[in-house]
């Protein structure tokens, strides 16, 4: 199982952050996550602080580019294998950094890798 952090984590169960959390627990992956509001979603704390997580094999995000900027440092701290940019948080920029700490992205939908057991 792989341990995913989902970055952009929302209570609002219209929203695929939430969603993804759904279904990441579904598949019994771990899941951390952190969001604007605390709070818990199928079993798992929302926190608001970038906490320092241990052992993250995947980096799911939920923001987009503006606001991933604040991660950058966060994100490659935790040296997870690699992050995925959802629809709508495709990021070059962010791809250069992750390169430069050979960390592997990809575009992709977390839902749709679950769904077609490619996570």
């Amino acid at each position: 199982m792989k341990k995913t952090l989902v970055v952009g984590a929302s209570l609002n169960p219209l929203r695929y952050s939430y969603k993804a959390i759904h279904k990441l627990v579904a598949h019994e992956h771990p899941v951390v996550a952190i969001g604007l509001r605390i709070g818990e979603v199928a079993g798992v704390e929302i926190i608001k602080n970038n906490e320092s997580f241990e052992n993250i094999n995947t980096v799911t995000l939920y923001l987009n580019p503006q606001r991933q900027v604040a991660f950058y440092n966060y994100i490659v701290s935790l040296k997870p294998k690699r992050v995925l940019f959802n629809p709508g948080t495709e990021n070059s920029e962010f791809y250069n950094i992750l390169i430069e700490h050979n960390i592997e992205y990809e575009e992709a939908c977390t839902l749709v890798l679950l769904s077609t057991n490619q996570y």
